[in-house]
């Protein structure tokens, strides 16, 4: 009976050995199945992909800029995207940290992907038949830059590919301050300069705090984060989910954070215009611009083109012919204009103009 039993005992445990070790077998195959077809699909979509190279500041538009004498911004002429390249010395600290916390904490330690990213993302497709996020901060200059922003798996061997290339060409700094500058805020506005400007009226260098959690949380949903969209109070949300982030990793203090948020809801933001100061003369300049240097130049060529007039004196003047004028009209005058002239060597201080006399105002 008990040689029975033993024998029984001997032969399940004999079967189970037969069947960890067919597992086990199976495993190993499967694995050495899943790596060769993991060079196989990235040997195939090498093949064409873009030069990492190409990720440099001469490659990306810029607008034109028109100052007045004191350095008023006066007219920002682009064709399709407003963008200032500024390198990273002169983009605030918490700008910075605020995004690699809110993007990918651990920026400045991988390899410019995320094993968990990619494990998150064969669940989704594996569990919800869709191919998600996941992806780190170089992942999304290589999508912003180089790829499209299509949601498919080819992309993202393409992304995965472009990033490890990404990574080992350029340092995190560099990284950092061309993400920064390609990513979009929002409309027209790409890059934090043209975002800080937008939004606050300010330089990058000059964010502070809060400005900066409010910026770090656009790129993911511009559109729907804006303070100008439908839901102009959105952004409060994420910008805390960016400040907890920042405690976390220890960029704040836990009373930096509160502080922040108690503020967020009270932040003032630029009234959204599209207006140009001193029109006449800033179109008059962006013809002569046109005329030397061609529309493409003028348009994505990051001119910045200081002008003599004195804007100060231009509002003034603007105020005068718009007083005269009215206090005419009984005498049928429905425009005006005005030039000053620099007495000494004949620069145009002001050029100011009407309605409808150099040309119609929006």
């Amino acid at each position: 009976m008990r040689r029975r039993r033993r024998l029984g005992y001997s032969l399940r445990y004999t079967s189970k050995i037969v069947i960890l070790s067919k597992i086990a077998k199976f495993a190993f195959f499967g694995l050495i199945g899943l790596f060769v077809l993991f060079l196989i699909l990235f040997f195939w979509y090498s093949r064409d992909l873009p030069t990492p190279g190409k990720l440099n500041e001469s490659n990306l538009p810029q607008s034109t800029k028109i100052f007045d004498r004191e350095g008023m911004l006066l007219y920002d002429v682009y064709k399709e995207e407003n963008r200032t390249y500024i390198d990273l010395d002169k983009i605030s600290k918490y700008a910075q940290q605020a995004t690699i916390a809110i993007e990918d904490k651990d920026f400045y330690q991988n390899q410019g992907f995320s094993p968990v990213g990619y494990l998150r993302v064969f669940r989704d497709v594996v569990l919800y038949r869709r191919v998600t996020g996941g992806s780190t901060l170089t992942q999304q200059l290589v999508k912003n830059t180089l790829l499209t922003s299509e949601r498919t798996i080819p992309r993202k061997i393409k992304e995965f590919i472009l990033a490890i290339q990404v990574n080992g060409r350029y340092s995190k700094d560099q990284i950092l301050e061309l993400y920064l500058n390609v990513s979009p805020y929002g409309g027209t506005a790409v890059g934090i300069e043209a975002a800080s400007e937008k939004y606050f009226g300010k330089k990058a260098k000059d964010l502070n705090l809060v400005e900066s959690a409010i910026l770090a949380g656009l790129p993911q949903l511009p559109s729907y984060y804006s303070p100008y969209g439908q839901n102009p109070k959105a952004y409060v949300g994420r910008a805390k989910q960016v400040l907890r982030r920042m405690h976390e990793d220890k960029y704040i203090t836990k009373k930096q954070e509160n502080e922040a948020i108690a503020a967020l809801p009270n932040v003032k933001f630029q009234e959204l215009t599209h207006s140009i100061k001193a029109p006449h003369f800033s179109f008059y300049v962006k013809d002569l611009l046109i005329k030397q240097f061609g529309e493409s130049v003028v348009e994505q060529g990051g001119l910045q083109v200081t002008t003599t007039l004195d804007y100060k004196l231009q509002a003034k003047a603007e105020e005068i012919v718009k007083e005269e004028v009215n206090a005419a009209l009984n005498l049928q005058v429905g425009n005006g204009a005005s030039i000053v002239l620099d007495p000494k060597n004949g620069e145009i201080l002001t050029m100011v103009g009407s309605r409808d006399f150099f040309a119609t105002e929006s």
